[in-house]
């Protein structure tokens, strides 16, 4: 069967969120379609489409996300969109996806991964170790919270919402000392002026998928799986089959600190990965090895050797 090219008359209709990040991957998988098939940019229209994640007031609330609704806020009107047929694909940092898409979607596109690490933001100092005793922390993520307050337990670590440049016009009022983003949207955004440290995964490993762009479309969409197929990278779909199925077989919801990272040597896949109480009392981690065929098999293999030796009493906070 013949692949219909999208035209300027007939564009392909990109879904994504509005915030300057999300734009960024957007015009970023335009991007690489164009080059893929010799288009122009205007074959493929960009569609913004409003979150429950984006409501200014939820931001402002400076709420952890389990209690906004967990990760769904990012991207349940989106996916709305695209069983609708209001939009033909959608673009999402596959670090705020779900484990589980929706029935009739499907997301097994991803684009080339950026820098995976953690930067800890501060106009002044440049590590952890540089903090005072008891100074503010300003961090949106359960993961980041945990592993702060497991190595350093005299912080205040203080809630921070917003998109980046929310994020860091509350660091210049003074809101916290210092906060911490991905390495990834930076590079993306181009923000070489913000006074950023990069965390080496040693010290602070990531959260699963982290630095990775997925793409979602409808599953009975050939013509999308057809264009998609061209931009997608297989050494990252590798990475996070195995990330995101240690997420799943420990907890897919956002009400566990999870962090989890995959990297490729040649035919060998290391996976590490860790869990934590929220208060970080307590931090449990694991890392091993395997053929990268086997990625998704250890990281189910991983999850469960972990909550085997999270032992009974570990979730009991969940409870």
């Amino acid at each position: 069967m013949t692949l219909t090219l999208p035209t300027p008359a007939s564009p392909l209709k990109i879904g994504t969120r509005g915030s300057p990040l999300a734009l960024a991957q957007a015009y970023e998988t335009r991007a690489r379609l164009a080059a893929a098939f010799g288009l122009p940019q205007e074959a493929f229209e960009i569609v913004v489409i409003k979150t429950t994640g984006d409501n200014q007031a939820l931001i402002a609330a400076d709420k952890p996300l389990k209690e906004l609704g967990g990760k769904g806020l990012f991207t349940k009107e989106i996916e709305e969109g695209l069983l609708s047929g209001a939009i033909d694909i959608a673009v999402h940092s596959m670090k705020d996806m779900p484990v589980a898409q929706p029935e009739g979607l499907l997301l097994d596109t991803y684009l080339p991964r950026e820098d995976v690490r953690d930067a800890f933001i501060s106009p002044a100092l440049k590590s952890l170790r540089d903090l005072a005793e008891g100074a503010v922390v300003g961090t949106s993520s359960l993961r980041r919270r945990a592993q702060l307050l497991n190595r350093r337990p005299d912080l205040n670590v203080v809630e921070f919402r917003g998109n980046v440049q929310t994020r860091l016009r509350k660091l210049s009022d003074g809101v916290a000392d210092c906060t911490f983003l991905a390495m990834a949207g930076l590079n993306r955004l181009a923000m070489a002026d913000v006074p950023a440290t990069p965390i080496e995964t040693e010290d602070m490993l990531p959260a699963v998928a982290q630095g990775a762009i997925g793409i979602e479309r409808r599953a009975d969409d050939s013509r999308a799986a057809e264009l998609l197929a061209a931009i997608h990278d297989g050494a990252t779909g590798q990475r996070l089959a195995a990330e995101r199925a240690f997420l799943a077989a420990l907890d897919g919801s956002c009400e566990t600190p999870i962090a989890g990272l995959a990297e490729l040597d040649g035919p060998t896949l290391r996976l590490r990965g860790e869990v934590l109480r929220p208060d970080g009392s307590e931090a449990i981690s694991d890392d091993q090895s395997c053929p990268v065929e086997d990625g998704a098999k250890l990281g189910r293999e991983m999850a469960a050797k972990l909550l085997e030796k999270a032992g009974k009493g570990f979730f009991d906070w969940r409870a």
